[in-house]
């Protein structure tokens, strides 16, 4: 007899009494910066953000060619049960809560960029994070 739980899912789970651990990350103008991270001291929680200033937003369209945008990504890890105060504090300082993508910490340790599907209307059928610019042939893609 033990004393463990038997859990039947195929992989680990990362979750405590508020939820999935999961990777947030949000893109936002360098110019914004400083007024995301005041939002984030809002919440409740400690925040210990790893910003990423040189990052690309990589959107792809339906005939198949990509376009680049330079931004800022901020990133760090929270329980899912947290993520709509996260919300409710970026919208308090006008933020859209469209740049946020959380992805569970096990897909996040275990992969590279996951497309994120686009939001109804939008131009562009998926998009996904490029932490730091790609050199290539010593120039820098964006």
């Amino acid at each position: 007899m033990s004393v463990w739980p038997k859990i039947t899912t195929a992989a680990p789970l990362l979750s405590g009494s508020k939820g999935t651990l999961v990777s947030v990350s949000i893109n936002v103008d360098p110019r914004h910066l400083e007024s995301l991270l005041e939002a984030l001291a809002q919440v409740s929680f400690p925040i210990n953000p790893q910003i990423y200033h040189d990052a690309l937003m990589v959107y792809r369209f339906a005939d198949g060619h990509e376009e680049m945008e330079a931004t800022t990504l901020v990133d760090f890890p929270a329980y899912a049960g947290q993520m709509e105060e996260v919300r409710r504090a970026m919208e308090s300082y006008r933020f859209d809560a469209g740049a946020i993508q959380a992805t569970t910490m096990l897909d996040e340790i275990q992969s590279a960029s996951r497309p994120e599907p686009a939001p109804s209307g939008a131009r562009y059928v998926s998009r996904y994070r490029v932490k730091h610019r790609v050199a290539a042939r010593g120039a820098v893609v964006g």
